[in-house]
């Protein structure tokens, strides 16, 4: 299976954070599944890091390099990746999930197809199949 790592879920990863599920950690760790890191969880990290509400202990260039070391692959954002951002089905009620991040990550996710593993509920609202939730 190919995964794609919501932010959350990759700072989680790498920091052996107890809120990473068992099943969650279950599949990054099978061998027979390919987990992908996309630029723009490095653009959000970098941008969380340079904002007053930063709690991140670890630098950007600390991201890239724990995500390397722990094999993940990386996606880069392309502008077809952009383009289906426009696309996304909401499902939820409500006025539609607009964090630029978690839709980009998502619309590279269907577009690759790859499953993107996150933990946030307003990204499993969307009416995408793509959303593997933990």
């Amino acid at each position: 299976m190919n995964i794609l790592l919501d932010t959350h879920i990759a700072v989680w990863a790498i920091t052996d954070d107890p809120r990473l599920t068992g099943p969650a950690r279950e599949m990054l760790l099978d061998p027979d599944n390919n987990i992908f890191i996309s630029a723009v969880s490095t653009l959000e990290i970098n941008n969380k890091r340079k904002s007053k509400k930063n709690n991140l202990e670890f630098t950007t260039e600390d991201f890239i390099n724990c995500c390397m070391e722990a094999g993940y692959i990386e996606l880069p954002l392309l502008s077809r990746h952009l383009a289906a951002e426009n696309n996304l089905r909401w499902g939820g009620e409500g006025e539609e999930h607009k964090d630029p991040y978690d839709r980009l990550l998502l619309a590279q996710a269907r577009i690759e197809k790859m499953h993107l593993m996150t933990h946030d509920h307003m990204i499993s609202l969307f009416d995408e199949k793509c959303i593997l939730s933990v």
